[in-house]
């Protein structure tokens, strides 16, 4: 029972973490510098070729298996990841926070030497961190 409880307390850590304005501020960012890739294939590219440094994923995919395997991907290759959960429209609040008016379902965030996105990077990856700490409770 503790660990249902650990898992509940996840799914409310992430949620108030996701409405946190850094993690959409590190997404709408890095679409102005070029450093973010749109979708399912381009975020799982990112993540095989090794320059991917934050996966976000829209946790309301209707088939849930194209993003499953993701956050093992990120496990192997010490990627942080974040689901979003927004009630019925966390795939068109990802959508819009990567500056398009489509549903998205998973976006990657690349990071680059002397990016002025590594203060921003450096506390959602902590925030992640936390959140897999409370997991493991």
């Amino acid at each position: 029972m503790k660990r249902r409880v650990g898992l509940l307390f996840l799914a409310d850590a992430v949620t108030e973490a996701d409405a946190n304005p850094k993690a959409y501020l590190l997404a709408d960012q890095s679409w102005n510098y070029k450093q973010l890739q749109k979708g399912a294939h381009e975020a799982t590219e990112t993540l095989h070729r090794g320059i991917s440094e934050f996966i976000r994923m829209g946790a309301d995919a209707e088939r849930l298996e194209i993003i499953l395997h993701r956050p093992l991907l990120c496990k192997d290759k010490n990627v942080s990841y974040m689901f979003v959960f927004v009630h019925s429209c966390s795939k068109q609040a990802l959508g819009w926070a990567c500056g398009v008016s489509r549903p998205v379902i998973a976006c990657s965030v690349t990071m680059e030497e002397g990016s002025q996105l590594k203060r921003i990077f450096q506390y959602i990856h902590h925030l992640c961190f936390l959140l897999y700490k409370i997991l493991l409770i």
